[in-house]
């Protein structure tokens, strides 16, 4: 914390930005990657949104450089005098392309990027930031919790996101083993990424909460899925930097319970009051979210998780480096409390404490 360099890769991004915000609030120096420093100005105010003061000099606290994912450029500079490295950036689209080397390429490829780069400039470690994609797809749903030691099988029917994430991260494991030299590698692993947006530049994963608020939705799914809170993401992405014991190690990044889609909306409801007067109570058949999802390709992943209701362990984050996230309630309302400041939700009303 005594003011070492870090880098943080997509600093633009959703868990890039707060990732950045945990750093400059403990003491760390910041450089991030941006694809065009004409957002510059966009993530210092988010950055700002989020309660960092952003003044001093430019670049004191807080720098820029461009590089992309796809190509050589800029990472050897990006990368140039950091003692860690945070690689967030990653393709995440709502919908899957026509291509699934859209995004499996910018995945892996910039993975082994940023690795080649962060080894030869001398970089202690390189947290990456994965997915509970490349852990519990493509294989039937375990009677067990997952944990670390679980693998999506990429080449099952999985999506194209679910497929990038998990060759990405078996990439950068087998590129430490052979060549890694000196570098070590720490890998978190969050289900989905819930929290306060700081932008318009909205996560898929909140957008589900955006379209529920605004009645966008006719109906609530019956599916469940993991939520983490992106401030507790930050947190375990910092615990994972510095931790002797986090080298050479994954952690599952998720918070104690696993809801469903109507419990995600009950919440809402009960503390949003006016604000979530749009959030639907009628439960959707399974077979209606079916035939739903051949029409509309952003239905696809929620009718694949019909009936499979995955338990998730998170007991190796909190005992290896006493990680400890939210709970499903904070994180739900501060996400749609932060969508109503940021005028997301017209007409909220007032919202309960």
């Amino acid at each position: 914390m005594s003011g070492e360099l870090v880098l943080v890769t997509g600093g633009s991004g959703f868990v890039g930005v707060h990732c950045i915000l945990a750093l400059l609030k403990g003491g760390y120096r910041v450089r991030t990657t941006v694809r065009s420093l004409d957002r510059d100005h966009e993530v210092r105010a988010m950055l700002e949104r989020g309660g960092a003061t952003m003044s001093g000099k430019p670049g004191e606290a807080l720098e820029f450089r461009v590089a992309d994912l796809l190509s050589d450029a800029g990472w050897t500079d990006a990368v140039a005098g950091c003692d860690y490295v945070l690689h967030v950036a990653s393709p995440f689209p709502a919908t899957d392309p026509k291509d699934e080397e859209e995004l499996i390429r910018p995945a892996r490829e910039g993975a082994l990027r940023v690795l080649k780069a962060s080894r030869d400039a001398g970089v202690k470690r390189v947290v990456l930031t994965s997915s509970f994609a490349a852990v519990g797809y493509g294989t039937e749903v375990l009677d067990r919790e997952y944990t670390e030691e679980d693998w999506t099988d990429p080449t099952a029917d999985v999506s194209a996101y679910v497929k990038s994430k998990t060759l990405a991260e078996r990439a950068a494991w087998d590129f430490i083993e052979r060549e890694g030299g000196s570098l070590e590698l720490s890998v978190v692993n969050p289900v989905g990424i819930l929290g306060p947006a700081l932008g318009s530049d909205l996560s898929t994963s909140i957008q589900l909460i955006l379209r529920m608020m605004n009645g966008a939705v006719p109906g609530l799914p019956k599916v469940s899925f993991g939520l983490v809170d992106v401030r507790d993401v930050a947190d375990l992405h910092l615990l994972a930097m510095t931790s002797p014991k986090a080298k050479g190690e994954r952690f599952l990044a998720v918070s104690d319970e696993v809801p469903t889609v109507p419990d995600v909306a009950e919440i809402l409801r009960s503390r949003l009051g006016n604000a979530a007067r749009k959030v639907p109570k009628r439960i959707l058949p399974d077979w209606t979210v079916r035939v739903a999802a051949v029409f509309d390709p952003s239905l696809r992943e929620i009718s694949r998780r019909l009936g499979n209701h995955r338990h998730v362990s998170n007991a190796k984050a909190k005992s290896l480096l006493g990680w400890s996230p939210r709970a499903n309630e904070v994180l739900v309302v501060d996400t749609a409390k932060s969508l109503i400041e940021l005028g997301l939700v017209p007409s909220a009303g007032q919202v309960s404490g």
